[in-house]
């Protein structure tokens, strides 16, 4: 090897000398750089996730999770289940005091305002809608009728979210109702975060995400039609299951 290196010309070793200088140290940065790196990966890897996952699931600012505005959809449930109620409760009114007693004490059995019902005249019996029976029974079937329709626009209303805002912090969770009066003017419900919790993922559910509120004996529905502004926050705060 020495005798090759005397060999050859002054420039040539000073060329074989750079290069070896050259490949002695890039082997040293390339190793030197691979342990930092791992080292680093190691170290640093879980405190990172550990703070992205606190500034995520705590934001600096009140942050939308869910918005959805079905201020028209209310407002024509609204008239829908007043007039029901109007017509039921007319229709009450008019069983309470339009119906009359055929049956006089003298012995009328077959008045002019007794209704006959039968099947294809094979057999007929006849019915006095005018009795206490049929016009309590009758006034109160119509109100039950009337009440309950509108007292299922209501819980519905009551029951559907227009959004859902995570306060700064992620400790509080404030949930807003839809309103035929418009966006803003339902229901808000101020709970910690803990006492939210949803039974089925956003993804499994067809057209509604059951949102459980502790407190209270219905679900929350959102609409899926509605807008998730940042569906990771959603999943890891509000649309997480929790044993509420």
């Amino acid at each position: 090897m020495t005798g090759n290196r005397a060999c050859l010309s002054l420039p040539e070793r000073r060329k074989m000398n750079c290069r070896r200088t050259f490949f002695r140290y890039s082997r040293l940065a390339t190793l030197f750089s691979r342990s930092w790196f791992l080292s680093r990966r190691r170290t640093n890897t879980p405190l990172a996730a550990r703070r992205s996952f606190c500034t995520s699931a705590q934001p600096p600012r009140d942050v939308t999770l869910f918005e959805h505005d079905r201020t028209r959809f209310f407002r024509l449930l609204a008239f829908f289940c007043g007039g029901q109620f109007l017509f039921w409760s007319y229709l009450a009114h008019f069983a309470f005091n339009g119906l009359r007693d055929t049956g006089g004490a003298k012995g009328k059995a077959k008045a002019a305002t007794a209704t006959s019902a039968g099947l294809a005249g094979i057999w007929t019996f006849e019915m006095n809608l005018g009795t206490n029976t049929w016009r309590y029974g009758f006034t109160a079937g119509c109100l039950a009728i009337g009440a309950s329709i509108l007292g299922l626009g209501v819980l519905f209303c009551r029951r559907s979210v227009n959004q859902v805002i995570l306060h700064r912090g992620g400790r509080m969770v404030t949930v807003a109702t839809q309103s035929p009066l418009g966006s803003g003017r339902g229901q808000r419900i101020t709970v910690p975060l803990s006492q939210v919790a949803c039974h089925a993922h956003r993804q499994e559910s067809p057209s509604f995400i059951p949102l459980r509120v502790k407190g209270h004996k219905f679900y929350f529905l959102l609409d899926k039609e509605g807008t998730i502004n940042n569906a990771r926050l959603f999943d890891i705060t509000v649309g997480a299951y929790r044993s509420v």
